[in-house]
């Protein structure tokens, strides 16, 4: 994990579907992001792609950024 939690956002850009968009998130959740990528086998780009089509079919769906955060902490071991 990040040593420094209080990170303001780093921006990265990600591929979903052959579209792409850039990501704001701050280092902590980058290093989640990656780590549960790891843990299910899969691409970050994918792992996305799939908590993207999951907040799209929301009542009220959030920001991408959002639902990754939300997706992290939902999902952490």
């Amino acid at each position: 994990m990040s040593d420094a939690p209080y990170h303001p956002p780093v921006k990265r850009s990600i591929q979903i579907e052959r579209h792409k968009t850039s990501i704001s998130l701050e280092p902590l959740f980058w290093d989640m992001l990656k780590d549960a990528a790891a843990r299910e086998g899969a691409a970050i780009n994918a792992l996305v792609a799939r908590i993207d089509a999951e907040r799209i079919r929301s009542e009220t769906p959030p920001g991408l950024a959002s639902a990754i955060r939300v997706w992290l902490v939902t999902n952490s071991p």
